[in-house]
C-alpha cells in the first residue's frame, strides 16, 4: 500500500470514523457558517448549534435499537 492511500485513509477514519452522517451534518454547518459570515452575519451559534443536533440525532439512533 502506497503512503498515499495509507495518509488518505488514516484521514478518512479520522474525519468520518464511524458515522459519515455526523461528518456530512458539520461540513454543512461549517460551509454555512461560512456563507452567513461572509455576509456580515453574526453566525457564531449556527456550528455549535448543527454539533448539537447531530449528536442528538446520533445517540437517539443509538439508543433506538
Amino acid at each position: 500500500m502506497s503512503r498515499l492511500v495509507s495518509f488518505v485513509r488514516f484521514w478518512w477514519e479520522f474525519v468520518v470514523g464511524d458515522d459519515w452522517l455526523v461528518a456530512v451534518a458539520v461540513a454543512a454547518g461549517i460551509g454555512a457558517t461560512a456563507a452567513l459570515a461572509s455576509e456580515h452575519v453574526a453566525a457564531w451559534w449556527l456550528l455549535p448549534l448543527v454539533v448539537a443536533l447531530a449528536l442528538y440525532v446520533t445517540l437517539r439512533r443509538a439508543t433506538a435499537d
